[in-house]
């Protein structure tokens, strides 16, 4: 039967070759958006990670409940050792202590009066003696003029804070801030180079310095608000998820502040939505062009049935039974899914392949931007992306012949018989 079809379908062009060049660009179209939404919101995941949240994140309980504060009071003592339990315990996950603050930054003239000031949020991370956390933050593509530090007392700074301060290379500023005692700290520190990350929150006031000088400035000896854990590739929330309940069943007492605490990325505010969104993003598109592609479909079965009416009606005379001639029909609707969706499904992992590897420079469209975005789209092809344009193609085709063939059963054997006679 399948044969026979198939031979009919390639016999007669006018019934065949329209509906497979709708499916093919449609399923085209569909495995590219699908893996180029992949991509971006995946990358955008990670370059959130990156910076700020990490794949999962241990704190403090009491520094987890008032993170957007970043509360150093309830920072992390002995993290080295910390560090050392981490590693033994998850060896697949890299590790990395940082400390979040907010403060002021004081630029003195010559007199040693303020010249300038800026409010900035900072992070202490490890610069000096390793390059891990340059690499996994992409610092040196965000590098915008000088070096990054050398020498303890060094310091960098958004760019646009470091004009808008009036600065020069060298400059000595002022860092007034919070202890982790509560009290005034202050601590100075020499400009070595400036950043420029792309998103505007960042770009206001940023300064990033060795998370050692960082501990000296705001007496945190030893200390650390947050340790990171990456994992090896992309974030998996269910792998995060499933430490977060091993981890925190062996070390959270609410009732303590300072008891250790593991969040996932998926929990962190303003990254959960991303996740949940990125999640959903295939079905969005499925169920767009399964919609779009219907309609189209089902028109272009309309019109080929006003022309086949002849042919049904010489079926149904020799005794072939409508419901014989309604399931050829949408046998052939099969076929052409299956033929479209191959071609197209090609085609669109051809597309994906391209812009996973060359990518779109986008880093003139989001330089305003308040997203953590990556600069650079990229396409991700996954498991997912080999078959999801499947799912329109053929559900859509089908639904399409079924509906324009739904005509069969309105009409009378006799009839569709006279029309052929005409």
């Amino acid at each position: 039967m399948l044969k026979f079809l198939f031979n009919g379908l390639l016999r007669d062009k006018s019934r065949s070759l329209l509906p497979v060049i709708i499916v093919t660009v449609g399923v085209m179209i569909t495995v590219f958006l699908h893996a180029y939404l992949t991509g971006v919101l995946t990358d955008s995941i990670e370059v959130s990670a990156k910076l700020t949240t990490g794949h999962v994140k241990v704190t403090t309980y009491g520094y987890e409940q008032n993170s957007s504060q970043q509360p150093n009071e309830f920072a992390m003592d002995d993290v080295e050792q910390l560090v050392e339990e981490l590693n033994r315990d998850y060896p697949d996950i890299e590790w990395a202590e940082r400390i979040l603050f907010g403060g002021l930054l004081d630029a003195p003239d010559s007199t040693g009066a303020t010249r300038a000031q800026g409010n900035v949020s900072g992070a202490g991370v490890r610069l000096i003696g390793s390059d891990a956390e340059i690499e996994r933050m992409d610092l040196q593509t965000k590098l915008f003029s000088g070096r990054f530090p050398e020498q303890p007392g060094e310091i960098l700074m958004s760019n646009d804070l470091f004009v808008r301060m009036k600065l020069a290379p060298g400059d000595v500023v002022t860092l007034i801030s919070s202890s982790m005692y509560g009290d005034m700290a202050m601590y100075n520190f020499t400009v070595c180079g400036t950043l420029h990350f792309g998103v505007a929150a960042l770009d206001k006031g940023m300064i990033i310095a060795d998370i050692a000088d960082i501990r000296r400035a705001l007496y945190m000896e030893g200390a650390a608000g947050e340790v990171l854990g990456f994992f090896p590739e992309y974030y998996d929330d269910e792998l995060g998820l499933q430490l977060q309940t091993e981890f925190n069943s062996a070390r959270l007492d609410k009732e303590d502040a300072y008891s250790l605490v593991l969040t996932p990325m998926s929990k962190a505010e303003g990254i959960d939505f991303l996740i949940s969104y990125s999640n959903y993003a295939g079905l969005v598109v499925i169920l767009i062009f399964v919609f779009a592609m219907s309609i189209v479909l089902w028109n272009a079965g309309l019109l080929g049935g006003l022309r086949r009416y002849g042919e049904f009606g010489l079926r149904l005379a020799i005794g072939e039974t409508k419901h014989e001639a309604y399931a050829s029909l949408v046998g052939e609707a099969v076929l052409i899914g299956l033929i479209g969706s191959v071609i197209g499904t090609a085609f669109g992992l051809l597309l994906s392949y391209l812009m996973q590897h060359y990518g779109l420079d986008a880093s003139s469209m989001i330089k305003d931007s308040t997203l953590m975005m990556p600069t650079v789209f990229r396409a991700r092809i996954t498991p997912e992306t080999y078959f999801i344009g499947f799912i329109p193609g053929v559900l859509s085709t089908v639904i399409g012949a079924m509906l324009a063939g739904i005509g069969i059963y309105k009409r009378q054997t006799a009839h569709l018989f006279k029309e052929l006679e005409a």
